[in-house]
C-alpha cells in the first residue's frame, strides 16, 4: 500500500473533499489548493503551508499516481486533480471515510458519519461500519481501530506519522459490529437534534468558506479566513 507523508496527506485530503464540494471550482489551482491545506475548519491539525510546501508534495502524489496536472481551457493556470479513487481501488462512500480521518484525525463512527456526509451521503450507522469493514479487511488495510477509549475510534493508516498514535490495533483487520446494548445505566447521550444542527452549521460555515475562497480566487483579492 502506498503511503504519504503529512503534507502529501493533507494535499490529497482538501482534494478529494473539494472535487465534491465544490465541483464548480474543481480542479484546484495551487493558490487555491493552498488555501484549502490552511484553512481552519474542518482541519485537524490546522497548519500554515507556503505554496512551495503544497507543490512539493503535489509532485510527490504526482510520481505516486495519486495526483495530475491538468489545463484547462482557457485557463493560464495549471490545475490539479486527484485519481485516489483509482489509485486506491475504492467506492465513493470510502473515499470520504479516509479523506475525513486524513483532514482531521481519528474520529468515532458517529463523527465519520456526520462529517463524511458534507462529501457524500452516508445513510446509515451501519453504513458507515459497513464502510470501515471494508477498509479495515483489505489486504493491505487503510484504517484501524485504535485501543481503549469510551467510545471507537478509527484511524486512516496510509500516513501513518499524521498523528501520534499506539501502534497496536483492535482490529487488524477485523469485522465492525455494533456494540452490544450494556445492561449498566448509561450515560445521558448527546441530544440527536443538537447534533445534527452542529453539523449542519459546520456544513454551512464551510459551504460560506468556500464561496469567499472562489471569490478571491476570481477577483484575485487576498481574504483572511482566519
Amino acid at each position: 500500500m502506498l503511503t504519504l507523508k503529512p503534507d502529501e496527506c493533507r494535499v490529497l485530503g482538501v482534494l478529494i473533499e473539494k472535487a465534491l464540494t465544490t465541483p464548480q471550482q474543481y480542479p484546484l489551482s495551487l493558490n487555491a489548493l493552498t488555501v484549502g491545506c490552511n484553512q481552519k475548519n474542518c482541519r485537524m491539525p490546522v497548519t500554515d503551508l507556503d505554496e512551495e510546501r503544497v507543490f512539493d508534495a503535489v509532485e510527490s502524489l504526482r510520481a505516486k499516481g495519486l495526483v495530475r496536472e491538468v489545463m484547462l481551457s482557457g485557463s493560464r493556470v495549471a490545475k490539479f486533480r486527484h485519481v485516489a479513487r483509482e489509485t486506491f481501488n475504492i467506492e465513493t462512500p470510502a473515499l470520504v471515510v479516509l479523506a475525513e480521518l486524513m483532514l482531521r484525525g481519528p474520529q468515532s463512527a458517529g463523527e465519520l458519519r456526520s462529517n463524511a456526509s458534507r462529501m457524500h451521503p452516508i445513510e446509515s450507522l451501519d453504513a458507515l461500519l459497513g464502510v470501515l469493514n471494508s477498509l479495515m479487511q483489505r489486504e493491505e488495510p487503510m484504517v484501524r481501530e485504535l485501543p481503549g477509549g469510551h467510545a471507537r475510534r478509527f484511524a486512516q493508516l496510509i500516513c501513518p506519522d499524521l498523528h501520534s498514535l499506539d501502534e497496536r490495533a483492535v482490529h487488524a483487520p477485523g469485522t465492525l459490529t455494533r456494540p452490544p446494548a450494556s445492561t449498566d445505566r448509561a450515560a445521558p447521550a448527546p441530544s440527536p437534534d443538537l447534533a445534527a444542527r452542529l453539523a449542519a452549521l459546520e456544513r454551512q460555515v464551510a459551504r460560506l468558506r468556500d464561496a469567499l475562497q472562489r471569490i478571491a480566487i476570481d477577483t484575485g483579492t487576498p481574504i483572511n479566513l482566519d
